[in-house]
């Protein structure tokens, strides 16, 4: 069970959300580095794939410091990837990114700059949905991490 929702809970929680969503807003615009796995990516985003509520189904109440959604285990999950390109397809939620295990997105005023990755082969793909109504994935090539990178 994912914990997206747990995740995100103090984001949304009357007393709070005015005062973290503003602090999270200052902290990115001043080059803070935001990160995080799973349902701590994810609340970064407008809108995500979560299973916190059982089969993968989508959430679309983010942060919104990045535009559009995202899927993290993407190549792990068998549930995922039909799922997300389900859910972008009927506009369920907006185009965004799906994300491999052991791969990350760099973003910069809310543009990607980077994919790197842990993992080879592991890496970020750009999901749309076109006027036609055709979902397309588009995968961005990885700088694959080694020993010299992490320090």
């Amino acid at each position: 069970m994912g914990r997206t929702v747990r995740r995100r809970r103090p984001h949304h929680d009357p007393e709070t959300r005015p005062h973290d969503r503003r602090t999270h807003r200052e902290a990115y615009a001043s080059g803070v580095l935001l990160c995080g796995i799973s349902a701590g990516a994810c609340c970064w985003f407008e809108s995500a794939l979560s299973d916190s509520f059982g089969p993968p189904a989508p959430l679309a109440d983010g942060l919104g410091l990045l535009p559009g959604s995202l899927c993290p285990h993407y190549d792990s999950e068998p549930e995922r990837r039909p799922g997300y390109l389900a859910a972008v397809k009927d506009r369920a939620l907006p185009g965004g990114w799906a994300v491999d295990d052991g791969a990350a997105g760099v973003f910069t005023d809310g543009r990607l700059v980077d994919v790197v990755t842990r993992k080879p082969g592991a890496t970020l793909r750009r999901v749309n949905v076109g006027t036609d109504g055709a979902v397309t994935e588009v995968a961005r090539p990885a700088r694959l991490l080694g020993a010299q990178d992490l320090g």
